[in-house]
């Protein structure tokens, strides 16, 4: 349990903090993409142990997310 386990940790919870704010936005304004990527971004966390991983997945995610929104859904 060394400083890795501190980082991943703190990204875990960062990622999933940013999640629940899209999923958030995605429900009460009835956006899908918003939250469809909020929801995922709340659930992998738990299931990537390792830093690398798990913050690529997050930026490939909201990559994602920000061409959909910039192709207008």
């Amino acid at each position: 349990m060394g400083t890795s386990f501190g980082a991943s940790l703190w990204a875990s919870l960062v990622i999933s903090s940013v999640g629940l704010v899209l999923s958030s936005y995605g429900k009460k304004m009835a956006r899908p993409p918003q939250l469809v990527v909020g929801l995922v971004l709340l659930i992998y966390p738990y299931f990537v142990p390792a830093l690398a991983p798990m913050l690529i997945v997050a930026g490939v995610l909201l990559l994602g997310l920000w061409v959909a929104i910039r192709r207008g859904h």
